[in-house]
């Protein structure tokens, strides 16, 4: 199955980062992707953290969103249908029960552009190094559900998907949660990766993540200068099951990384190694 990682380097106004989204998935598309998944905050990098609250829409009905009520939804629905795409929108600020938070949701839209998975981000990132601090917290609240979903490639292949969202990546007991059932095929992890922590984490643990589960990755990231002053690491990218790093966009700037991942290198794998039989605890 091809899987395309878009990269963006999203700015505070909306208009602005949709039409470029739509313009990498049609591009991603063209390319022959099935499944193509959008970064962490993909419709809006504002100026202050308060600034997605402004736009947060209400979950919107999963098979007809309002484009009015729920355009950043419409759209997403829209472009997974008119491309033929399993579609990862990853992330967008979904109204809850805080009035001075929202939620920060990655959700899925299958080909025919209904909505079959939300997942709402487990871990808000907090970092102060005395120059840059980060409290995500102060606007958004926490989701409390691991959510998976099963997808059917154009050839017949069912997909186990594991969703996750950029600091959830440094807990390793949420995808030994979403495996616990049924193993993972596939780590979809929409990311806005600081450039400090990127440098020294990124893809150590995005590789350690694929070889501990013996899975696929698959990491859309902001990358580059934001108008707000911010710079994203950017490097998205698709890793198999052995840690081996498939494709991966360049260090800033949007494009579009695509690869090709195969099950039966999987199972391969997990035949030689079959290390997810042999756990003991948890």
């Amino acid at each position: 199955m091809k899987v395309a990682a878009l990269q963006m380097v999203s700015t505070p106004r909306v208009d602005d980062n949709l039409a470029q989204a739509g313009a990498l998935i049609a591009e991603a598309a063209g390319a022959g992707a099935e499944l193509v998944a959008l970064p962490e905050y993909f419709c809006l990098m504002g100026l202050h953290d308060k600034d997605k609250l402004r736009i947060a829409e209400p979950l919107a009905d999963a098979l007809h969103p309002d484009p009015h009520a729920a355009p950043m939804q419409h759209m997403l629905a829209q472009a997974a249908r008119e491309h033929g795409v399993w579609l990862i929108g990853g992330t967008l600020p979904i109204l809850s029960h805080e009035p001075e938070r929202v939620f920060n949701t990655v959700l899925v839209f299958n080909p025919q552009g209904e909505r079959v998975a939300r997942y709402d981000k487990i871990h808000l990132f907090c970092f102060d190094d005395g120059q840059r601090r980060y409290d995500e917290a102060a606007s958004l609240t926490p989701g409390s559900q691991p959510v998976s979903f099963e997808m059917r490639d154009k050839q017949g292949q069912t997909w186990h998907v594991g969703l996750s969202v950029c600091y959830d990546l440094r807990f390793p007991e949420l995808f030994r949660t979403l495996g616990a059932d049924k193993p993972l095929d596939l780590i979809v992890l929409p990311a806005a990766f600081t450039d400090t922590t990127g440098k020294a984490h990124w893809e150590l643990l995005l590789r350690a993540r694929a070889v501990e589960n013996l899975c696929h990755v698959l990491a859309p990231a902001q990358g580059g200068l934001h108008e707000n002053g911010r710079r994203t690491f950017g490097h998205s990218l698709v890793i198999e099951p052995w840690g081996q790093v498939l494709a991966m966009q360049a260090e800033e700037g949007p494009g579009v990384v695509m690869a090709e991942l195969s099950q039966a290198h999987q199972t391969t794998l997990r035949t030689q190694l079959p290390a997810l039989t042999h756990r003991v605890l948890g």
